[in-house]
């Protein structure tokens, strides 16, 4: 079978590695071999990968950076509308589902020469209500906000793929996340960052500005060999058994993982390998539960002003199934220290924008804007694969963008701003001499703003808005020379 691995663009190389690892997973190699495209050497939303059926399970439950695992139907030339509706209608869609379930279908395209994809769409829809209709008797209800199927189609200038969707919901919606509050960074490109940076677990990490906690908790995760699926598949880090029942009852079901809804993964040998991945998890986090038994054994931690902030990072760390309370304390960035005992470490921060940003001495304020906060509407991660090019969204995105710029230009003419970053850099010369630090930012003058030269910088995409991940490498300070006295 032919997958595609969704993920963040700029991603692609950490998540080659990462597919690497999993297919290496003792679980993993008893389901077949697998064989991972070579890494792109350009941007293009993903990886592309050979394997068995069961291997969408696999990478569903276990990769951290992945947004979508799309299993590909057909591939195929094209050259107008109609070609898309031939090669949809001759798929034996009735193999994978049935019509009482409800469809989704979307079409990305990178230079079609199509007009209209809304039309392509439909053709692609039709297509496949026809099918059913035609097969089974009966026509299967459209649904484009819960749908129990996805299909996806991706236009080249030339070519047309199909794919199933086996995740549902994206990737990045671990389902610890507190949904009333503000979600700036996706948990998925965080993961992608931690791996970016080079940390491991056991090594001290920090964030002084860390928010509702994303970074810190999918570092703590990791650590924990949970798995960023856990809560999907009803994993649970204690002594509890995973559910014997390998999938849920109701075959119409929107919550777990899209292929729980696909025929060919409830037969019962797909069944005992879900239940296997799920056992052997379990068991990898109980492993090391031993080593790691309190948030402290971690080396994780974290500060943020704003006190609303940190209540809800506690309440994700709960639902996040890691130990105790987080390691974290209300306080201001520039008054931050390296934890006790940690000569060196990694740093990785997301600085906040807008009215979330205090300068030293202020007192923490409720965020109401930020360059952090703004995002596609449709809660979904974008990139290139995953362009979505209709007018309105398209000129939504471009709405935010000129938003952000916006925003970013006036804070970079604002004396108050410019001082804090000043003040904040000094700050870091000062207080953490050993340690790698990682910024994660829209602002491309960042580094002249710390008055801090960078020693690497990666672009990334965090939603529509185009950022840079900035390496700065702390020297330690050389201890002032005595002189010798004149006496």
């Amino acid at each position: 079978m032919r997958f595609f691995v969704v993920c963040p663009g700029g991603l692609e190389i950490p998540l080659a590695q990462e597919l690497a690892e999993i297919a290496a997973r003792p679980d993993s190699k008893v389901l077949g071999a697998w064989v991972i495209d070579p890494t792109p050497t350009s941007p293009t939303g993903g990886i592309g990968l050979s394997g068995p059926l069961s291997a969408g399970m696999a990478l569903n439950l276990h990769s951290r950076i992945a947004s979508r695992v799309l299993l590909q139907m057909a591939q195929a030339p094209y050259r107008q509308e109609d070609d898309l509706y031939k090669l949809a209608g001759g798929l034996a869609w009735e193999e994978w589902f049935n019509s009482k379930q409800t469809l989704r279908v979307d079409v990305t395209a990178h230079r079609s020469p199509l007009k209209s994809l809304n039309f392509a769409t439909l053709k692609i829809k039709d297509a496949i209500v026809d099918r059913l209709r035609d097969v089974t008797g009966d026509r299967p209800s459209i649904d484009t906000t819960f749908p129990d199927i996805r299909v996806q189609a991706h236009l080249t200038a030339t070519q047309v793929t199909i794919y199933l969707d086996t995740s549902g919901e994206a990737l990045f919606k671990r389902g610890w996340r507190d949904e009333k509050g503000d979600a700036p960074l996706k948990e998925n490109l965080a993961a992608g960052i931690l791996s970016i940076t080079g940390w491991k677990p056991g090594q001290t990490l920090f964030d002084p500005m860390c928010g509702s906690g994303t970074f810190l908790i999918e570092a703590a995760q990791k650590a924990l060999a949970i798995p960023p699926g856990a809560i999907r598949a009803d994993i649970y880090g204690n002594d509890a058994k995973p559910s014997r029942l390998a999938y849920r009852p109701l075959i119409t079901s929107t919550q777990g993982f899209g292929f729980l809804r696909l025929k060919p993964f409830n037969e019962m040998a797909e069944q005992k390998r879900w239940l296997a991945l799920k056992e052997a998890a379990q068991t990898e986090i109980l492993e090391k539960r031993k080593q790691y038994p309190d948030a402290q054994s971690l080396g994780i931690s974290g500060g943020d002003i704003n006190e609303k902030l940190v209540a809800m990072f506690k309440g994700n760390w709960q639902r996040a199934q890691l130990p105790d309370q987080p390691v974290v304390r209300q306080i201001d960035a520039m008054a931050s220290k390296p934890p006790v005992n940690a000569k060196d470490g990694v740093m990785l921060l997301n600085p906040p924008y807008g009215e979330r940003l205090v300068i030293k001495g202020g007192r923490g304020q409720d965020r109401d804007r930020d360059l952090r906060g703004i995002e596609d509407e449709s809660g979904e991660p974008e990139n290139r694969f995953e362009l979505n090019l209709e007018t309105g969204r398209q000129s939504a995105k471009r709405s935010s963008r000129e938003s952000l710029k916006k925003l970013q230009a006036q804070q970079e003419q604002d004396p108050k701003f410019v001082e804090f970053l000043r003040q904040f850099g000094q700050h870091l010369k000062d207080a953490f001499g050993g340690w790698s630090v990682f910024v994660l930012t829209a602002d491309m003058a960042l580094p002249g703003q710390l008055r801090i030269k960078e020693s690497k910088r990666t672009p990334l995409f965090n939603g529509p808005l185009e950022c840079r991940l900035f390496k700065f490498e702390m020297h330690q300070k050389r201890p002032a020379i005595k002189q010798p006295s004149d006496e």
